[in-house]
C-alpha cells in the first residue's frame, strides 16, 4: 500500500471547531447559535459542531439562518435555481436516457473554511504542483526518477495517458500544468486528504464565480460579516497568466479558447471564460497552421494565434501527431508548439499525471524532487498491480472504494460497503483481468455540510475542487476557496456532477491584511 506519515492536522480542526483540549466550545461574545432540529450523526460537520452550533467562522450564516421566516431559506433556494437556469448554467450527462443536457444543481448553504485550514490546504497545493511539474519534465526528458528506483518504469509507459510523442519537449519556463484542479475530502477528524489531481483540462471554475455572484445576493449580510475571501479575480488573473505563456518576441499576444464545440460536456464554462477574458472562443475548424505558425480564420483573413487555452483533450489536439481521426484539434499544431510559436495551456502530455496509480507515487515525488515532506496526505492507496496489495483487495471488496486508474466523473467505481455481492464479483474480475487498471482506497467518512432537503436542513457529504495556477516552476497560485461539490443523495459518497452531485458556495475566511470580497 503506498501512503506516508500522516501529517497531524488535529491542532487545525480542533481551531476551526472553537474547542478547547477537553472539546468545549469558546465564545467572546456570548450564546453561540445553533441549527435546531439539524443532526450531524457521526460525521466531521464542517459549519456546525457535534451539537449542532455554529463554528466559529460560521456564527453569522447560522445566525442569519435562524433568523429568517419560516420557508424563507427555501424560498431563496427556489429563487436561486431559477436564476441560475435563467443564466443557462448547465453541463451535459451523455449517458442519462433523461437528456443531456443539465442545469447545475446548486446548495444554498455554503461551505466556510477557516483562515489556518486554508492556509494549510494553500501550502500543501503550492508544494504538490511544484514537484508534479518537475515529474512531468523528467519524464518525458532525462528520466531520472526512473533511474533512481523512485517510480518504476513499466508505472509510467503503461500509462494510457502517457504520449511518446511528447518526449523531449520543453513548455516556456518548464511549466506543464498552469491550470490545475485538485480534488480534496476531509475525514471525520477534520483532516485534509487529496483525493486526486486534475491536470489535462480541468472543469468546474465558471460554476465557482457564479455560485458566489448568487450568493452575495442572497445573503449580502452574512456574507459581509463572514469576511469572505474574493474569487472574481480568477479571470484576469488566468488572461495575465496565458499572456505571460507567449513566445518572448511577441508584444501583445493574441489569446484563444480553443474548445471541442457546443456538444461537450463543458462547453458552457468554455464560453464563460472566453467572454470572462475577452478573447475568442474557437474549434479546430477555426484554426490552421501555416509554415509552423498558428492562425485564426477571421472574416478579415488569417489572424496570428500566440497562446492557446485548450479545452481539447490532449490526443485529439492533432491529428498528425495523434490520433489521426481527430477533427477537433488542428493540424500540425505540435509541429508549431515544438518550434516555439505558440504557447498551450496546459502542455500536452500532463495526463500521465492524472493516473490514480501514479498518483499513489506523488508523495514520494515531493521528497525526490523538493527534498520536503508532503504538507496534504494523499489517501492510503492499494496498487493493485503489487501481488500483495491486489489480494488484500480481492479480500476486502466490502470494505474498500476501488477506482479504475484512467477514469474520471465518478465512474468506474465500486463503493464496497454500498456494493451487491454481483456488483462485486464483478470487479474482481476486472481486477483479476487487468490489475495495472486499478486501485483501492479506505472507505473515508467524508465531511458533511448542511444543505437544503425539501423545506429543512440535512448533512451531506463534500468534497472540495481547488484552482491552481502556475506560471513558473516555482511561481503557483491557489483560488481561495474552489468547486465545493456535494452528494445530494442521502448516505452518498460520490459528489461528481454526472452522478447526481451538485455544487456550493465555498467561503473561505481572510486572515488580517488579506483581501475580502465585497458584495
Amino acid at each position: 500500500m503506498q501512503n506516508q506519515p500522516q501529517q497531524t492536522q488535529s491542532q487545525l480542526a480542533q481551531a476551526q471547531a472553537g474547542q478547547s483540549q477537553n472539546g468545549q466550545m469558546q465564545s467572546q461574545s456570548g450564546p453561540v447559535p445553533c441549527l435546531d432540529g439539524y443532526e450531524t450523526g457521526s460525521f466531521f460537520d464542517e459549519v456546525v459542531d457535534q451539537d449542532a452550533c455554529a463554528r466559529p467562522d460560521a456564527v453569522a450564516l447560522v445566525d442569519l439562518i435562524n433568523r429568517l421566516p419560516s420557508g424563507e431559506l427555501n424560498r431563496r433556494q427556489l429563487a436561486i435555481e431559477r436564476s441560475l437556469y435563467q443564466m443557462g448554467i448547465t453541463f451535459t450527462v451523455y449517458s442519462d436516457s433523461a437528456g443531456t443536457e443539465k442545469i447545475m444543481p446548486f446548495d444554498i448553504v455554503p461551505r466556510i473554511i477557516a483562515p489556518d485550514v486554508w492556509t494549510h490546504i494553500d501550502s500543501g497545493l503550492k508544494q504538490r504542483i511544484r514537484a508534479l511539474n518537475r515529474f512531468l519534465s523528467d519524464i518525458y526528458n532525462e528520466r531520472k526518477i526512473i533511474e533512481d528506483g523512485i517510480i518504476p518504469a513499466s508505472i509510467v509507459d503503461s500509462c494510457p495517458a502517457y504520449l511518446p510523442q511528447c518526449r523531449g519537449l520543453r513548455p516556456p519556463h518548464d511549466v506543464w500544468c498552469h491550470i490545475t484542479g485538485t480534488d480534496l475530502v476531509r475525514d471525520n477528524d477534520g483532516n485534509v486528504f487529496v483525493l486526486e489531481d486534475n491536470l489535462r483540462c480541468p472543469s468546474g471554475v465558471s460554476y465557482v464565480l457564479q455560485n458566489r455572484s448568487v450568493m452575495k445576493r442572497n445573503f449580502p449580510q452574512a456574507f459581509t460579516a463572514s469576511m469572505v475571501r474574493p474569487v472574481s479575480d480568477y479571470p484576469a488573473r488566468l488572461y495575465q497568466m496565458l499572456r505571460r505563456m507567449a513566445p518572448a518576441h511577441i508584444t501583445n499576444p493574441n489569446v484563444v479558447v480553443l474548445t471541442p464545440g457546443v456538444y461537450n460536456s463543458a462547453y458552457y464554462e468554455h464560453s464563460y471564460l472566453a467572454h470572462q477574458m475577452g478573447v475568442e472562443l474557437v474549434e479546430g475548424r477555426d484554426l490552421l497552421v501555416k509554415d509552423d505558425r498558428v492562425y485564426m480564420r477571421t472574416t478579415d483573413g488569417l489572424q496570428s494565434v500566440d497562446v492557446i487555452y485548450r479545452r481539447v483533450d490532449d490526443t485529439f489536439l492533432d491529428p498528425k501527431v495523434f490520433n489521426p481521426k481527430s477533427v477537433l484539434g488542428v493540424p500540425g499544431l505540435m509541429s508549431a508548439y515544438r518550434a516555439g510559436n505558440v504557447a498551450l495551456a496546459n502542455a500536452p502530455g500532463t495526463g500521465v499525471a492524472d493516473d490514480k496509480v501514479v498518483y499513489a507515487y506523488v508523495p514520494e515525488m515531493i521528497r525526490y524532487y523538493l527534498g520536503e515532506e508532503p504538507i496534504l496526505s494523499n489517501v492510503p492507496t492499494y496498487l493493485c498491480d503489487r501481488e500483495e496489495d491486489r489480494a488484500y483487495v480481492l479480500d476486502h471488496l466490502d470494505e474498500l472504494v476501488v477506482k479504475a486508474a484512467g477514469e474520471s466523473g465518478g465512474y468506474g467505481i465500486l463503493i464496497g460497503p454500498h456494493a451487491t455481492p454481483e456488483e462485486r464479483q464483478e470487479f474482481a474480475e476486472k481486477i483479476i483481468e487487468n490489475p495495472r487498471n486499478y486501485i483501492a482506497q479506505p472507505t473515508l467518512q467524508l465531511s458533511r455540510v448542511p444543505t437544503m432537503v425539501g423545506d429543512h436542513l440535512e448533512g451531506r457529504h463534500v468534497d472540495l475542487r481547488p484552482y491552481i495556477l502556475c506560471d513558473g516552476p516555482d511561481d503557483v497560485w491557489v483560488l481561495p476557496g474552489g468547486l465545493t461539490r456535494v452528494a445530494l443523495k442521502k448516505g452518498c459518497l460520490v459528489v461528481n456532477s454526472s452522478q447526481g452531485g451538485g455544487s456550493k458556495d465555498t467561503w473561505v475566511v481572510a486572515q488580517a491584511g488579506e483581501a475580502i470580497a465585497r458584495v
